[in-house]
């Protein structure tokens, strides 16, 4: 019996739809009510998710798709998963939501269980925990560890602040408040907020008009793909990146406190980095003495065939942060150095300090994984699932080009000939009953569940078939 048929023994077996166009006039007409209080302008269609079950999701319309997008790449085991369930109905959950504690200073009995229950699939490396309430959050959590720690070194760990740093910071002015900055990468997504927007660089609509700090971009590699095919040149091009980091990092007019990487390039296009990328990187933050924050937002949980993407790569030694969100349905960095925890309290802190309710359903998916063996699920169907999609693109070279993600379980992503194709597919995979999401100017990414089994990826990969014929 599959994983999906364990878990959801009434899932569907194929999709239904029954509009001619999506949204359909159900959801058009809620859209349009939602609208007078809400930014409905983004909404694909209205979900019932009492009605979505496991890969499926629901539309008010009775549409039901195949999901493979699953809410951005939020949902890890699929929907009304009896597990979460069950988690939902304890009495942890019920303190958690109806107390909302304030965790900092009032943390619960029960809070450092929550926390081990996480902990237990920690990234290597990784023993200590800051928990936050979104991955932009999380980001910028970690952003505030960095520069923290990058000041603590440079006064002494122990050594209390001066007169003239406590009286500037109030004027947000040097050397209370440092000129210091966090080096990112062109074409990354690290999320929305001030700081956090900062270091994105995929698309300007995520940030324009936004004040932003001036912190400096390097060029995340752009490799041709198959890579087996393509060594020499994608080895010149990790080389080449690596040196534009450490010119940055060599040159540029601030101390760098922190470098701050996804392992996949998600919302810029599911751009991949090599391990032989990655372990230059984190060599050169060794040797000017930044730290390595690796953003697994989108790629933790699973979901690239080891818990964390990053483990692919074997880094020695280990991140400084990892930062997560999205599949864990909570938010938060690992770290391991205990420096990093500042040398005052109060200073990272707010009033709930995370969600422990979050944490709970965080601490369920973690322990469902594990129990249910679903990383190596994901693997065999994503393995299982590249090689479908690499004789396709045999017949569709224009449309199914770039294929990545081999190696990466359901990870996996490819470009079609334009925008506007791209968008046309993305509509008319949703009107054969497939919802599928896209990335940067004309990319197509798979986001799937990992429940997602073999007769999913059969069915997704004759509907992509299907669609692309009728061009």
């Amino acid at each position: 019996m599959s994983v999906s048929e364990t878990y959801y023994p009434s899932e569907p077996t194929a999709p239904v739809v029954k509009t001619s166009a999506i949204p359909g006039p159900e959801s058009q007409k809620q859209t349009k009510e939602l609208s007078t209080v809400f930014d409905t302008r983004p909404v694909y269609f209205v979900a019932d998710y009492e009605k979505s079950n496991g890969n499926y999701i629901a539309d008010v319309d009775g549409n039901v798709y195949l999901d493979v997008y699953a809410q951005i790449a939020s949902i890890a085991l699929g929907y009304n998963n009896p597990a979460l369930i069950e988690a939902a109905k304890s009495p942890e959950m019920i303190r958690a939501l109806v107390e909302r504690p304030a965790l900092g200073n009032f943390p619960g009995k029960d809070f450092k269980q929550i926390l081990d229950n996480i902990l237990k699939v920690a990234p290597k490396g990784q023993d200590k925990i800051w928990s936050g309430l979104s991955g932009a959050d999380a980001n910028e959590l970690a952003f505030k560890a960095a520069f923290m720690h990058y000041q603590a070194k440079k006064r002494g760990y122990a050594t209390g602040f001066s007169e003239e740093e406590e009286a500037t910071t109030m004027l947000n002015q040097s050397p209370g408040s440092p000129e210091l900055a966090i080096l990112s990468f062109k074409r990354a997504f690290h999320g929305r907020l001030f700081a956090s927007a900062s270091a994105t660089c995929s698309k300007p609509i995520h940030k324009i008009d936004l004040p932003s700090f001036k912190w400096p971009k390097a060029e995340y590699p752009d490799y041709k793909y198959p890579l087996e095919d393509n060594a020499e040149y994608n080895d010149a091009e990790d080389k080449r990146c690596l040196a534009i980091v450490e010119n940055l990092l060599n040159d540029w007019h601030a101390p760098v406190a922190a470098v701050i990487i996804e392992p996949i390039q998600s919302e810029g296009g599911d751009n991949h980095g090599s391990a032989a990328f990655f372990q230059g990187l984190r060599d050169l933050t060794l040797k000017y003495g930044s730290l390595l924050i690796i953003d697994e937002v989108q790629t933790g949980v699973g979901a690239t065939g080891t818990m964390w993407a990053h483990e692919h790569f074997n880094l020695s030694p280990a991140p400084d942060m990892v930062t997560f969100s999205k599949k864990f349905q909570s938010a938060g960095y690992f770290f391991h150095d205990p420096e990093l925890v500042p040398n005052y309290s109060y200073r990272q802190f707010n009033t709930w300090c995370g969600d422990p309710a979050r944490m709970i359903i965080a601490g369920a998916i973690a322990k469902e994984v594990v129990d249910k063996n679903l990383i190596a699920n994901a693997k065999e169907v994503g393995d299982y699932l590249f090689g479908k999609l690499e004789e396709l693109s045999k017949k569709y070279p224009t449309e199914l080009s770039k294929l990545r993600g081999k190696g990466r379980a359901t990870f996996i992503a490819w470009d079609a000939s334009s925008s506007e194709a791209r968008n046309n597919f993305l509509a008319k995979m949703k009107l054969n009953g497939v919802n599928v999401g896209g990335c940067a100017d004309h990319s197509i990414r798979l986001r799937p569940t990992l429940t997602f089994g073999k007769k999913h990826a059969d069915l997704l990969v004759a509907t992509i078939d299907k669609v692309l014929s009728e061009n």
